[in-house]
């Protein structure tokens, strides 16, 4: 049993180290399809078209990446995960339709801006995965 649950803890770390890479580049790929056209290309639509596609396809990597990574999680913990994702979507959904409607209504000032979702979405699946794996220990 030692040796399987050694097998399995490698697998995990392996499955983390592959996730982070595929989420780095995603990460870095955004950031070209977003500054590249005023920084490097000087709104070229067919570099802003290939910068695009590649973060969609570097995204679709880390979709499936993700997906592995979960069905190699044990049950408690994949129980965690998905009660955070769930969280972090309910919140999307509903903060940003909230937001959107604050926009479209002009109660602020500003555009409402992607971003501020995605960071919302991001750090709500943190703060609940860590609170997942308090109230579990």
């Amino acid at each position: 049993m030692s040796n399987t649950n050694s097998e399995w803890v490698s697998n995990t770390r392996r499955q983390t180290k592959q996730l982070a890479y595929w989420t780095l580049a995603w990460v870095i790929s955004v950031a070209i399809a977003s500054f590249g056209p005023k920084l490097l290309w000087n709104f070229n639509n067919t570099a802003s078209l290939i910068s695009i596609m590649l973060c969609l396809l570097l995204g679709a990597g880390m979709i499936r990446q993700n997906m592995r990574y979960i069905n190699n999680l044990d049950e408690l913990q994949r129980q965690i995960n998905l009660e955070s994702l769930s969280i972090a979507l309910g919140v999307g959904i509903v903060g940003g339709l909230c937001y959107s409607l604050l926009d479209i209504s002009n109660v602020i000032a500003s555009d409402a801006e992607i971003s501020y979702l995605v960071i919302l979405m991001g750090v709500t699946y943190l703060v609940a995965l860590v609170a997942g794996q308090m109230r579990y220990k």
